[in-house]
């Protein structure tokens, strides 16, 4: 199986607020900037989760606007895993995921036999000491830009919010058109980085798959979002359109249920991750069992590695040592439409249809459109 590397230090999703920067005039230090923007006093970056580079090719024919800004436009990459708690707070910081920590849907709480899921979050873990680098979008708000989030009601002030953006000023708007009105209020200062996100595509794909009517038509209604933005902001403001990962669709019968293959529990603590990316925590002296045991079983579906191989290979780019337990002793990766789930563990996830969190292109690459 050839994976997507992520291309961090280059178009990975690290690289955008860094590279909106350079194009207001604000760079920041320290950041290597890989993705060229014209430069302009204002940027909108519209976040639509779900929208993979490949599924946008696949489907031109239902976002007919946002197709026309394929032509000459680049792609980009998600960080590892390609899910939305990482690739948000990736964006939202200008770092990889061993430096921000966000390692995936759920990561082990070092010193516990307990996960923090990143969406829902934890009361009893403090956002600020889980991630606690200052964020892009902090660090150019400092600078004099004028740094706003568009976003639903329900996230301001979750966890993932405060560990990926904090800095920014929140505005809370549910519908689209609140959400457009919001953007262009916010988009009139000078300089200023307005961010807008949607999760209606993600959230269609997970329940009825990327292959569904129900998906397409979700499609056309974030291609005719973007293109009434477009028209809504002043010719001055550059319109950013990415995302933050793409999706497969995993039937029933390319899932393999650790509860129900004798041995795949076998010297696990405890799982993590996710169904297309998963961490397993293992204590010492069982990982190379483990290693064995889910090579052997999952054959040509995964690619199965020790932490240090995958740190190795760099799926999450340099590690901080705080980091370095959140992720698994061993993980899996699956290949192609393959998901590894836990009827016991994760029930509400084997009931969805799209999935994503691997290293496959149709998950890792995504657009970058400039309108």
């Amino acid at each position: 199986m050839t994976f997507t590397p992520p291309a961090y230090g280059d178009r990975s999703l690290a690289d955008v607020v860094p590279s909106v920067a350079r194009a207001l005039g604000t760079p920041l230090e320290g950041h290597a900037v890989g993705i060229e923007l014209p430069p302009a006093p204002s940027y909108v970056v519209f976040l639509v989760d779900g929208m993979g580079a490949e599924l946008l090719a696949r489907h031109a024919h239902a976002a007919p606007y946002l197709a026309s800004l394929v032509d000459g436009a680049s792609t980009g990459t998600a960080g590892v895993p390609s899910t939305t708690a990482t690739s948000l707070t990736s964006l939202g910081t200008g770092l990889t995921p061993g430096a921000h920590g966000l390692v995936g849907f759920t990561a082990r709480i070092p010193g516990t036999d307990r996960l923090l899921n990143h969406l829902s979050w934890d009361k009893g873990v403090d956002p600020t000491l889980w991630q606690p680098h200052p964020t892009a979008f902090g660090r150019l708000a400092h600078a004099g830009v004028h740094v706003t989030s568009v976003n639903k009601r329900d996230f301001d002030g979750s966890g993932l919010t405060v560990a990926s953006q904090r800095g920014a000023t929140y505005v809370g708007a549910d519908r689209v058109g609140e959400r457009i009105a919001a953007t262009v209020s916010a988009s009139s200062h000078r300089p200023s980085l307005t961010y807008v996100y949607d999760s209606d595509l993600d959230w269609t794909g997970h329940k009825f798959g990327v292959a569904s009517t129900q998906w397409l038509q979700q499609l056309a209604m974030v291609d005719a979002e973007a293109e009434q933005l477009r028209e809504a902001l002043p010719a001055s403001t550059r319109l950013l359109v990415v995302a933050d990962h793409g999706m497969v669709d995993s039937p029933r019968e390319a899932r393999v249920d650790v509860d129900e293959v004798d041995g795949m529990r076998d010297g696990v603590a405890l799982l993590g991750g996710e169904a297309r990316f998963r961490h397993l925590y293992c204590p010492s002296r069982a990982v190379d069992d483990v290693v064995a045991t889910w090579r052997e079983v999952l054959g040509d579906r995964a690619t199965v590695l020790t932490r240090e191989d995958a740190i190795g290979r760099g799926w999450f780019g340099a590690v901080d040592p705080g980091v370095l337990p959140r992720l698994g002793d061993v993980m899996v990766a699956c290949h192609d439409d393959v998901a590894v789930v836990s009827t016991r563990d994760f029930a509400y996830e084997d009931t969805l249809v799209g999935l994503h969190g691997s290293l496959t292109s149709a998950e890792m690459t995504i657009p970058i459109l400039v309108g």
